[in-house]
């Protein structure tokens, strides 16, 4: 799988909510060249929570071939994953793009890469970016010490990547379910 650097991107379910999270800041190399990019989204309805780390021009192409799958398969989740991820690995221009996806409804909660992995993790938490793997130790403690909601634990959980990785900021922006 593609290690992407330069955000935190966390997800989860949690006492009856869906919740994803990122942090805003965009880096180019060593500079910070912004510190307010939302790179989240609510898909289909306001059904489903997407977020990207990577490329943010090819973040949107696959936000849109996404899009183009929840529409194809009645918003078919699971479905719609795997449809893209086959498109991904093996359409010429979309096997470059280089970004990882994170992807949460009600019932699912997924990792996609564009080499084909369709990551599924056991306790519903999805973490992206070069912060991603803070945030995610950060939210399984929380989730076992803590009784918070779960746009808190995402909430958190960036705050405490941004004090470690180098590539997360604290402008945090959060959509839930």
């Amino acid at each position: 799988m593609v290690f992407m650097r330069s955000t935190t991107i966390i997800g989860l379910k949690h006492k009856g909510k869906v919740a994803i999270g990122c942090d805003g800041q965009v880096t180019t190399g060593e500079a910070i060249m912004k510190h307010t990019a939302r790179k989240i989204r609510k898909l289909y309805n306001n059904k489903i929570l997407v977020g990207f780390a990577g490329s943010t021009a090819d973040a949107l192409t696959l936000f849109e071939r996404f899009e183009s799958k929840l529409d194809e398969y009645g918003g078919n989740l699971p479905r719609s994953v795997v449809e893209l991820a086959k498109d991904w690995r093996q359409d010429k221009v979309l096997r470059r793009l280089e970004a990882l996806l994170a992807i949460l409804d009600e019932d699912h909660a997924y990792i996609v890469s564009g080499s084909g992995d369709i990551i599924e993790p056991d306790d519903g938490v999805v973490a992206i970016g070069s912060g991603g793997s803070y945030a995610l130790a950060a939210c399984r403690a929380m989730l076992v010490h803590a009784n918070i909601s779960a746009k808190e634990v995402v909430k958190e959980s960036i705050k405490i990547a941004a004090d470690i990785c180098i590539y997360t900021n604290k402008e945090i922006f959060i959509e839930e379910l």
